[in-house]
Order: structure tokens, then sequence, then C-alpha cells
């Protein structure tokens, strides 16, 4: 059984830099990164939880691998969005997302 302190740390500044990431910056691919760093703390904590308990089932595996696929589907997506925008406008700022042509 491992201790809960350091990957509960880890977790934590994974999560805060992600947090930065997405309160600070204003590239939307940087902002998609920062994205992608909050759900591998969570991936992480799942997987951490799940270690500390006795489950049979293995919840906190499963779960990662949902988040996982879920990280996955979202970039795709965001990408997808990001690259038209930047097809559109030229650039990819978050401060001119709002504005329209």
């Amino acid at each position: 059984m491992i201790h809960s302190a350091p990957p509960m740390v880890v977790v934590g500044l994974l999560f805060g830099i992600g947090l930065y990431g997405v309160l600070a910056r204003r590239n939307a691919i940087l902002v998609l990164i920062g994205v992608e760093l909050m759900l591998a703390a969570a991936g992480l904590l799942f997987v951490t939880v799940g270690s500390l308990t006795s489950d049979t089932m293995r919840a906190g595996q499963i779960m990662t691998i949902f988040v996982i696929t879920i990280a996955a589907a979202e970039i795709a997506v965001a990408l997808g969005v990001i690259l038209a925008i930047f097809r559109s406008r030229g650039n990819i700022d978050m401060a001119q997302a709002g504005e329209r042509e």
C-alpha cells in the first residue's frame, strides 16, 4: 500500500499548473494544454484513491480510463474548432474568441 501524501501533492501541483494555464493564457492551444493537465490530475487522483481502498472492482482505474477517453474526444473536437477559427481569422487569441468579423 502506498502513502497518500506524495501522489496528492502531485495531483495538486498538476491541477494548479493546469488552472493557471487556463486562466492566465490567451492562446487557445495553451488553454487546451491546461485543461489536459487538469484532466491528468483527475486521473491520477482516481488511481490514487482507488489504490488506497480495498475495492476489488478497481473503480479508480476504470474511471481513469473514462477520463482518458473523454480527454481524447475533447482534444479532437477542440482542435477542430481551433483550426476552423484559425482558418477564418488568422489567429487563435482567446480574447477575440467572441468577436465576429
